[in-house]
């Protein structure tokens, strides 16, 4: 049991130091689906939307560690900002990722303060 707390602290210790980043290119993919795409758009889009994903994983894992004492990440509202943007993802619409991505982004920097805190 205390082993797979100690491994559910260094999973959020890698996504703490791994969230500035994905947040960072979050914020830079909402401006080229915004109408400034560029030739790597889609190759950017597939890391950012990998990346993503690696951390739903980290954070599947590790909700017991995350939520333990008080809420920290609600996992209804979490995985439904997640569904809206693959809906959107999945339509491949400019826009509607965009608008998707600008709805997602606060749900994922609140996860980093999460996993900082939890850290701690």
């Amino acid at each position: 049991m205390e082993d797979a707390r100690k491994e559910q602290l260094e999973a959020l210790e890698v996504l703490a130091e791994f969230n500035d980043r994905l947040v960072k290119n979050m914020n830079i993919i909402v401006k080229e689906l915004s109408g400034e795409r560029l030739d790597d758009t889609d190759k950017f889009l597939k890391s950012i939307v990998d990346a993503i994903n690696w951390e739903i994983q980290v954070v599947n894992g590790t909700m017991e560690a995350l939520n333990d004492g008080k809420e920290r990440v609600n996992k209804e509202s979490f995985n439904a900002a997640v569904v809206a943007l693959s809906r959107a993802i999945g339509e491949n619409d400019d826009a509607k990722m965009a608008e998707e991505f600008k709805k997602i982004i606060p749900v994922f920097e609140q996860l980093g303060v999460s996993a900082k805190e939890v850290i701690k």
